[in-house]
């Protein structure tokens, strides 16, 4: 079997080869229904038409970047003619038509005259002439329609209050340039499910049979006696085909529902001169959107006004080189990622119009990687596929062999009736049902089932799956590496310690700002408000019913009240000086600098970032006086101290410094970084969340080790970490600085005990996660830009959902809703819920395989007759594949699944323990069922016509139930107790419940269809205490021991 699972194996957790995903659906060639089995696996050839977009877009990018310099060259060289001549001959359909439209301009020249539809709603100018400006990279149209001034005229909008909010006028402008939406293909109704049911080959097959079987039992016994056996194996292969387009239906309801909630992302806009938060969904052209490091582009548009900002555009090209975007080069398309700075930007183009809207038309039919369990299901399944096949061949060639030599024994020459015909077709079918069973189309299934199910629960647990794998690996997690604020703290930010002039002073908020300044020079006080002020990422704004809103990160928003708190007025301080360059905070550099245009002359610079940092940085001091001194040994020595002082109090520090340039600066500059002059310190109390100490207690009961990750001070990240319980006396915390520099082997013997890295950068962090990865399963959490290469290389990237910029949920394979680290815990346990409850559906499956095909087939050969018929097999089907699936593969999880080690990445998905239990209960089953077979007449005193049909339906009776204590049974794989829990899954209950009653109706009401006959009270109470028994048998077969891997 191993041999043969290779081309199953090479399927990655996350961001497998195409190779390896086309290279799995070959080796799965026995498959009855593909459109059923491969539905939730990656559709490679949209994935294709994908890759030809982004190269079409990358090609026209390059054509369009250089596009005015080389018509110069080309006008100068050639007329016009040629000139088309040449256009003819390019390859790219769409960069033929942007140089065409470019060399009409430039020839020609641009004209442009606003339709009178436009004109009677009052715009100025057209949904299809906007989108060629941005898309395009057109400055000559941007310049005839008067720069981005004159567009934002045109589109009835104000660059500094935004677009009217009234309904009609929104109503007008989603008439007139259309809405935020892509193109997606229509859901899939409840019937063509039906119909993608029907597809299944063998039911195919099995029609054909109630067909022929039909016409040959009319011809020849007459109606309606001569049509039961037809119309049995029609009525068993419609249940069974209803059966499954529900349970799938409701399934693609719940991805549906999920897939809502995946594209629910939030922009901040400026309507009726208020900043508002909007769904992406609802921008329209004319708005102004407000964009930070991290968000991605909502819609095609135009740069307002902003700071060092550099755009990404590999997911619309697939180059990763990174574009500056200024008021010189203005064009932003939708779909890419802000890396750096900042920005205000003008929506010109929205939904289709824009080419990530056309994109993402193709994207969203490509699908999700199958996962690595799916593959390895599948191969399961077409192994024991290809057993069931062979022996149904035999089963089918003894079967006839019995037909053939009885007609010999009779003398009868070979001739055949109607009835030998008709026998023969019911030999068929059962070889075909054997296949129908053998073929255990459920397990690969069963995952996507088991996984749309925990889905749907962690939603409701706060925590948003984007990628089916990672709930099936997030329970073979071994180590998380966890962010510290946020995360593990709850991200309410205030600061409680400031250092201002080599005091330290105790902030409280509920006390007048006189008595913190008290001591303090006034121009201290405000040039530290300047520098809170004007050095930052928030900002502070009237909201409606005049109320003062912070907006930021929770650092910026803790600041920024720490400025008010000290009597700042934010407008007034923004005002008074003209901020002319802007380095925003990265977690690389760990801090941000901006330079001031002063009001009486010259330039100055304040930085404020990482205390260390900051303070390595400054050569001078403010003195208690106030007055500028050099930064002394006694005077470094002392901030040092303070700063570990706040950092063992688990508070954040940053430092605040500036230095005057003189009129020696120009915007194109880098910042300098020497020479400050430091302001002061400021503590900042980010308490620990509720309930993390416990859930990292739970995470190391269940041989989980959780590491702290940070960019904050070692002192902090330290306290902190004890805090929560992550550093052990025993445990190692580190630098991220001191980390990178080691060598292999060093880090090979660190990583062990390593429990707290304070100071990493993205790229320490990215370091680590590859090391880990060389023996563990890693889960990595991360907020910013600069984390998405760590959660990429991670096995399940966790995105914060409040903190998070897009970019880093992008990168995600699961979203942390609430940002808590308990969160993340539950999806640890939903995810070995989901690994375990498979395991369990794959030990009752592979059960009834062995039990279904081993019975018929030893009976067939031995006896010359199947006792289980093909509408009886195909109810076996039904209960073993989606009523099996649905009881056992959405059970819910339960504490103790914490208190065992992970699976870890090199253990067994079909373990010793599942092994034992199958066969246990297959030769318990095999035993009774054989016995019942051979000496069932006696045992239950059968005599008479019916004898032999009563005996079959008893056997088939005794079968079922020793499937439903089975199922009951799978519950654990370990324990005795399989009742624990069980009256609280209705699902459960309910698939059991519905088996017994349709059981009971199969053998006493539709005996003519199954070929049953109506038992009597004893031989009911019989059959269920023979698979009642199965229960001890299993309960025994726990107690031998086995190796657990």
């Amino acid at each position: 079997m191993g041999s043969s699972m290779k081309d199953f194996s090479e399927v990655k957790t996350k961001n497998s080869s195409e190779v390896a995903l086309q290279r799995w659906r070959r080796a799965c060639w026995l498959v009855k229904n593909p459109k059923r089995r491969f539905r939730h696996t990656a559709n490679l050839s949209k994935r294709s038409e994908v890759r030809e977009i982004q190269k079409s877009n990358q090609v026209s990018n390059s054509v369009v970047g250089a596009i005015c310099s080389f018509l110069s060259l080309i006008s100068r060289l050639y007329n016009s003619t040629c000139l088309c001549l040449y256009i003819f001959c390019c390859k790219q359909l769409r960069v033929a038509l942007l140089v065409t439209q470019a060399a009409v301009g430039f020839i020609k020249g641009i004209t442009y005259n606003v339709p009178e539809e436009v004109k009677k709603t009052g715009f100025e100018i057209c949904a299809d002439e906007l989108g060629s400006i941005a898309e395009g990279h057109n400055f000559k149209k941007l310049k005839i329609h008067d720069g981005v001034e004159g567009i934002a005229k045109k589109l009835k909008t104000s660059l500094s209050d935004g677009i009217s909010v009234s309904e009609e006028s929104l109503d007008l402008r989603r008439e007139i340039y259309g809405i935020n939406k892509f193109t997606e293909s229509p859901p899939k109704g409840f019937w063509l499910f039906v119909w993608e049911a029907l597809q299944d080959t063998t039911l195919m097959i099995l029609a054909v049979c109630a067909l022929v079987s039909l016409v040959i039992g009319i011809s020849t016994e007459g109606w309606p006696k001569g049509a039961h056996d037809g119309l049995g194996i029609a009525a068993s292969i419609l249940l069974v085909v209803f059966v499954t387009a529900t349970s799938d239906y409701k399934q693609s309801l719940q991805f549906k529902e999920l897939d809502k909630e995946k594209k629910k992302i939030t922009v901040q806009v400026t309507r009726d001169g208020y900043r508002q938060k909007v769904s992406i969904f609802d921008l329209l052209s004319g708005d102004i959107v407000h964009l930070a490091i991290g968000d991605q582009v909502p819609a095609d548009g135009l740069f307002v006004s902003g700071y060092s900002l550099v755009i990404d555009e590999s997911s619309l090209t697939g180059e990763s080189e990174p574009m500056n975007v200024s008021a010189k080069h203005p064009f932003l398309l939708s779909g890419t990622k802000v890396q750096d700075g900042s920005c205000k930007m003008l929506v010109t183009a929205v939904g289709m119009r824009t080419q990530w809207g056309k994109l993402m038309a193709t994207l969203s039919e490509g699908g999700d990687d199958e996962t690595p369990l799916q593959v390895k299901l599948n191969g399961v399944a077409t192994f024991i596929g290809k057993i069931g096949l062979f022996f149904a061949f035999i089963t089918f060639a003894v079967l006839v062999q019995g037909l053939v030599l009885k007609k010999i024994n009779q003398g009868a020459n070979w001739s055949f009736s109607g009835d030998d015909a008709l026998e023969l077709l019911e030999y068929f079918a059962i070889a075909v049902t054997i296949v129908v069973v053998a073929v255990p189309e459920g397990l690969p299934l069963a995952v996507t089932l088991s996984l749309a199910f925990a889905m749907k629960k962690m939603m409701n647990d706060k925590a948003l799956v984007r990628h089916l794998a990672a709930c099936e690996t997030m329970g073979s997690s071994t180590t998380i590496c966890s962010d510290k604020t946020g995360t593990l703290t709850t991200n309410h930010m205030t600061v409680v310690k400031a250092c201002l002039c080599g005091n330290v002073k105790e902030v409280v908020h509920n006390e007048k700002n006189s008595v913190f300044c008290s001591g303090i020079p006034d121009h201290v006080v405000k040039q530290f408000q300047k520098s809170i002020f004007s050095n930052t990422g928030g900002d502070i704004v009237i909201g409606k019913g005049e109320k003062v809103e912070i907006l930021g990160s929770p650092t910026e928003t803790a600041l920024l009240e720490f400025g008010l708190f000290l009597g700042g007025d934010f407008k007034k301080e923004r005002k008074a000086a003209k901020i002319v360059k802007v380095e925003p905070f990265n977690s690389e550099k760990k801090r941000m600098g901006v330079v001031l245009e002063l009001p009486e002359g010259g330039y100055q610079a304040h930085c404020k970032g990482a205390s260390e940092i900051i303070l390595a940085a400054c050569d001078k001091t403010l003195s208690s006086s106030g007055e500028v001194v050099e930064l002394d040994e006694g005077s470094i020595k002392h901030m040092r101290e303070t700063i570990v002082r706040f950092a063992s109090e688990a508070l954040r520090t940053l430092c605040f410094a500036y230095k005057n340039l003189g009129d020696d600066f120009s915007p194109d500059d880098s910042i300098p970084f020497e020479s400050y002059t430091l302001i002061g310190l400021v503590g900042i109390k980010d308490p620990v969340r509720p309930g993390v100490k416990e859930s990292v207690a739970i995470c190391r009961s269940a041989g989980i080790t959780v590491r702290m990750v940070t960019g904050d001070n070692i002192n902090t990240a330290k306290a902190i970490a004890r805090e929560c319980g992550i550093l052990t006396d025993d445990g190692i915390a580190i630098e991220g600085p001191d980390f990178r520099v080691k060598n292999m082997e060093e880090m090979q013997e660190l990583i062990p005990k390593l429990q707290v890295m304070a100071r990493s950068s993205p790229m320490d962090k990215h370091l680590l996660v590859t090391q880990l990865r060389s023996t563990e399963v890693v889960a990595v959490t991360g907020d910013g830009t600069n984390d998405a290469p760590a959660l990429h290389e991670a096995d399940i990237g966790l995105a914060m959902g409040i903190s998070g910029t897009e970019v880093a949920k992008e990168s995600a394979d699961v979203i942390i809703l609430d940002d808590n680290f308990s969160t993340i815990v539950t999806v640890a346990k939903w995810g070995r819920s989901v690994y375990v409850n498979i395991q369990k559906f794959v030990q009752f499956q592979l059960t009834v395989n062995v039990v279904a095909l081993i019975v018929n087939f030893s009976s067939a050969c031995l006896t010359g007759n199947a006792p289980l018929t093909a509408v009886q097999l195909l109810w076996v089907n039904m209960i073993m594949d989606t009523l099996g699936a649905l009881a056992l593969a959405t059970e819910p999880p339960t504490d103790e699944l914490m208190e065992r080690s992970p699976v870890g990445r090199k253990g067994n998905f079909i373990s010793n323990v599942m092994w034992r239990n199958i066969l246990g209960q297959s030769i318990y089953q095999f035993a009774v069922l054989w016995y019942l077979q051979t000496s069932g007449k006696e045992f239950f005193h059968l005599h008479g016509e019916d004898s032999e049909l009563i005996l079959n339906t008893i056997i088939f009776n005794s079968f079922v139930f020793c499937q439903v204590f089975n199922e009951i049974s799978s519950r654990e794989m370990e324990k005795i107790n399989v009742f624990k829990g069980m009256l609280n899954n209705y699902v459960f209950v309910s698939v059991l419940t519905c088996t017994i009653a349709f059981q009971f109706v199969i053998i006493e009401y539709l005996g003519t269809f199954a070929s049953t006959h109506p038992l009597t009270l004893h031989q009911w109470l019989a059959t269920i205490a023979i698979g009642f028994f199965g229960m001890p048998v299993a309960a025994a077969v726990k107690m031998i021991p086995v190796e657990s891997k």
